[in-house]
């Protein structure tokens, strides 16, 4: 995924200002006079994420494999604050609720437009942000919460059913299987990351994560299946070494290798012999030593790409 595409998806969640910094760019007359959003008449009530979509399509995954999952659970407490559920802590943390006019309120670092709301059930808008301004008219993501009681109730469910992909998604998605199974090239990334498994006592294999929190500002962990990162230790190697390089993993659970991330400036001769042995590396003791499970999205394995840093050292530790 490009990092400019993400950036412009993820802006709205991550902006660092707050709603009363905001400079509304909004010509419409009488702006101004419209009144502020109030959530008296549905405070109190626990709200859940069962989607949130691109408005452009209504699909929750794009061609990068970046999967909007609906995963926010929200009570509004007061006039001026709302809670957050955070699974980490498996408790709900208050946080600032900013509002402002034309329905738009703040909350967690996210703007947002309200365009529906009852006791049932809420619609947001997350709106775009750059610097201290928003711009009030443009959204590209839509979010829906059902109460706790409605889901309960009346649906006579779960989330989780409510939160599953929908028709529209997983057609979308078997089609960027087929392209990428016929063409690594068009890999993507697999919502359920490849894993590896070592066979020697020798290998370790530890893929990083994001430990994400409500409470410092760390909310997102897409980074771990949209570029996932594997630290890999060989004791008892021929030689000592340290080798990072990006490889794609195709259905099969078979290594593709694509280039070093490391730099070598003009240094053709160095880059070639790096690449020689880092896939030399890759070809014996990564494919020999681990067993490899191709990454997949909605049950479906494809071709993905992952970053590896792999060490070898002569000595057990």
């Amino acid at each position: 995924m490009s990092a400019t595409y993400k950036n412009a998806l993820f802006i709205a969640i991550f902006a660092l200002s707050t709603i009363t910094a905001c400079k509304y760019r909004d010509s419409g007359p009488g702006h101004g006079e419209k009144p502020k959003i109030s959530f008296k008449s549905v405070e109190g009530i626990t709200f859940i994420e069962v989607s949130r979509k691109q408005k452009s399509n209504g699909l929750s995954y794009n061609e990068y494999g970046y999967h909007l999952t609906p995963d926010w659970r929200l009570r509004f407490v007061s006039a001026d604050s709302a809670a957050l559920y955070s699974p980490q802590k498996d408790a709900f943390f208050n946080f600032p609720l900013a509002l402002g006019t034309d329905s738009v309120f703040n909350i967690a670092h996210a703007f947002l437009r309200m365009k529906h709301m009852s006791k049932d059930s809420l619609v947001f808008e997350l709106l775009e942000a750059d610097g201290d301004s928003i711009d009030i008219k443009k959204s590209r993501v839509t979010m829906r919460l059902f109460s706790q009681d409605y889901i309960k109730n009346k649906l006579h469910t779960d989330p989780k059913e409510l939160q599953r992909a929908s028709r529209k998604d997983t057609l979308f998605v078997r089609g960027l299987v087929t392209k990428a199974n016929a063409d690594i090239k068009k890999a993507f990334a697999a919502s359920q990351p490849v894993q590896m498994i070592s066979t020697r006592a020798t290998v370790t294999v530890v893929k990083r994560k994001t430990k994400p929190s409500l409470l410092d500002n760390k909310y997102a962990t897409d980074d771990d299946y949209l570029t996932p990162v594997y630290d890999i230790r060989i004791n008892k190697a021929y030689q000592d070494f340290d080798y990072s390089f990006e490889a794609t993993v195709d259905s099969a659970g078979i290594w593709h290798y694509n280039r070093p991330l490391v730099s070598f400036m003009d240094d053709q001769e160095a880059h070639d012999n790096y690449v020689k042995v880092s896939t030399g590396i890759m070809n014996t003791y990564l494919k020999l030593f681990i067993t490899t499970i191709p990454g997949e999205t909605l049950g479906m394995k494809h071709a993905s790409t992952i970053s590896v840093n792999v060490k070898g050292r002569m000595a057990a530790k």
